[in-house]
């Protein structure tokens, strides 16, 4: 039996377990992220993520969600990829680049006493575009469009931030039953690839609370790119303004998303590292 040491980490209660896969990369990390991410009987997490060398850019991070299914894109998680690879002398650098799935992100790291305390990054651009996402609509766009889940009717934008999400706004978001209608929203046919879903009450044009489920993973404590895909649907739906930062309130937490004039999306947040 091969012994794997690990960090779990988090980013605002969005945990994940960090292996350092720079020597050796996992054989099956899809099964062992199944095993080590079971709440009570195991290390538990929302899954694994492996920090891996790249040729193109500083590190490559792949995660793994608690199925099993290897998720493109996760902003609290590569935050937490940047803390570890400063904090435990893997760079002296504090602008990184990081290689994933849905490209290379820039990461600015705010160090203090030696330590990342904080991260910014750079997501990229948001695509409203249905097969970026992808979504399956004759329209060009898939925003504030009426759908029909578990007898109710919900008004949905569907946003890609390299991983496709759907938000949609309600008066009370507390209350939700997540556990039985989010998988209902993950496996819509109408999201042939799955989808990512934002539950969302405006508080005012800067601050929104807001609760997710995950594909792959279920209801989390947060989730950075659903963060960014929440304030990019707030900005086309005239809610909030562009180039203004935005606080998004998660269980877990909040995050500053700011959405630039050419639909750049950056997202600031903490890092925190739990145990080894």
């Amino acid at each position: 039996m091969e012994r794997i040491e690990f960090t779990k980490m988090h980013g605002i209660g969005n945990d994940y377990i960090y292996i350092n896969c720079f020597e050796k990369e996992l054989e099956n990390p899809g099964k062992l992220s199944i095993e080590m991410s079971k709440r009570h009987f195991s290390v538990g997490a929302d899954g694994i993520v492996m920090i891996c060398r790249s040729e193109i850019a500083d590190a490559k991070m792949r995660m793994f969600n608690a199925d099993g299914s290897e998720g493109k894109m996760c902003g609290n998680a590569i935050r937490c990829v940047g803390k570890y690879l400063y904090d435990n002398g893997m760079t002296e650098k504090t602008k990184l680049d990081i290689e994933t799935l849905s490209g290379i992100k820039r990461l600015d790291l705010n160090v203090e006493n030696g330590k990342v305390e904080s991260v910014k990054v750079d997501m990229g651009k948001a695509s409203l575009v249905p097969s970026d996402i992808p979504v399956l609509t004759d329209k060009e766009r898939f925003v504030d469009e009426p759908l029909t889940i578990c007898d109710k009717e919900y008004r949905l934008t569907a946003v890609s931030m390299g991983n496709p999400h759907v938000v949609t706004y309600l008066d009370d978001i507390k209350s939700l039953d997540l556990e039985n209608i989010g998988p209902h929203f993950e496996n819509c046919p109408r999201f042939p690839e799955r989808v990512n879903t934002e539950f969302v009450r405006m508080i005012d044009e800067k601050t929104l609370d807001m609760r997710v489920w995950e594909r792959g993973s279920g209801e989390t404590y947060a989730c950075g790119t659903g963060a960014c895909a929440t304030v990019v649907a707030s900005v086309v739906n005239g809610i909030c303004k562009k180039n203004t930062p935005v606080t998004v309130r998660l269980i877990g937490g909040e995050l500053t998303i700011t959405v630039l004039d050419d639909m750049r999306v950056i997202m600031e947040g903490t890092a925190t590292k739990v145990y080894d």
